[in-house]
């Protein structure tokens, strides 16, 4: 079994691990008002989530 030459300072260690990055989140289309929201995550827009009302939401006058 392969064994390490030497001792792998704290630096290079760290370093190696710290490069990863984070997927973007999973962003769809309303399907009630068609703005971009959470999947998985009430509309911030309409107050929908799975085709039912969970939030009350005011109208915004323009």
């Amino acid at each position: 079994m392969a064994t390490p030459k030497g001792k792998v300072s704290k630096a290079r260690r760290n370093s190696r691990r710290a490069n990863w990055k984070l997927s973007l989140p999973g962003i769809v289309k309303c399907p009630k008002c068609g703005k971009m929201k959470l999947s998985h995550r009430v509309c911030k827009a309409c107050g929908y989530y799975d085709g039912q009302e969970i939030i009350k939401v005011e109208a915004e006058e323009k």
